[in-house]
């Protein structure tokens, strides 16, 4: 084991590298350890063989998924595609092609049995099985999962989608660090935009535009605030380190937008 690499010899006494960059970030390792990885180029170097392996590859996982899944293995159930964030989290579109077999449980199995161990290899990567299809609003929606999503606009053109969502379903469908919503995009290939769904008794704060200054209501929309209700929900302290505001400033916004209410 070296700094920037791991050295590894198969049963044929083969050298194999597997550098840093092709280890999953929680990847660690000790002399006499077994490796499972993909051979992912092989270089001549002196009229001698560099044989690169890899470990955050996509082709890495489909391969587990292949030992794991006799479906796949069988032809049955094909990836249609695969993302991921090696050892943080990957999401798997996958399709049927016999309507008795349901992709999604087969591929995850009895009590998530087969992916257990493909999330335990991967150092407990986060890994979204996603039932695959042709229809884009479905495949948006699926592929945002665990979010629900109440509406979904697109431009086929532009290959940009807007998803507008309720309040609480927002930080589901953006994920931790952006993850959920970053492979999102990867997987269906649009440029995904989320909105936060306005109730209808609630108001945009661009509305206040005339009573409140620009940067105020810029603060807020940074600050997660985009609606009157949604800033309402704080206390007046919170709007005001929120926003970095003076405490009388935000006493002043909270007047202004509960006089719209009343």
């Amino acid at each position: 084991v070296w700094k920037k690499e791991v050295l590894i010899l198969d049963d044929e006494e083969n050298e194999l590298i597997l550098p840093k960059a092709e280890q999953i970030p929680n990847d660690f390792y000790r002399k006499g350890d077994t490796i499972k990885a993909i051979v992912k180029s092989v270089e001549m170097n002196n009229n001698q063989p560099r044989i690169i392996l890899s470990r955050t590859a996509n082709q890495f996982l489909e391969r587990l998924f292949e030992q794991e899944v006799p479906e796949i293995f069988d032809g049955l159930i094909t990836i249609k595609k695969i993302v991921r964030i090696p050892g943080e989290r990957a999401k798997v579109a996958v399709e049927s092609y016999d309507e008795r077999i349901d992709p999604v449980g087969a591929c995850v199995g009895m009590k998530g049995s087969r992916i257990y161990s493909i999330v335990k290899e991967l150092r407990n990567e986060n890994i979204d099985v996603v039932n695959y299809t042709a229809n884009t609003q479905l495949m948006i929606q699926r592929a945002l999962n665990p979010a629900k999503i109440s509406s979904i606009t697109i431009d086929e053109e532009k290959k940009t989608a807007s998803v507008y969502l309720k309040p609480d379903q927002v930080s589901l469908a953006i994920g931790k660090g952006g993850l959920n919503i970053r492979l999102s995009k990867m997987l269906t290939g649009y440029d995904i935009d989320v909105y936060r769904e306005i109730e209808e008794e609630d108001v945009a704060l661009t509305e206040f535009a005339d009573e409140i200054d620009g940067w105020i209501i810029d603060a807020l929309k940074s600050a997660g605030c985009d609606t009157a209700k949604s800033v309402l929900e704080l206390p007046v302290e919170e709007i005001a380190a929120r926003a970095d505001l003076e405490l009388e400033q935000a006493q002043k916004v909270v007047e202004i937008l509960k006089a719209e209410f009343e």
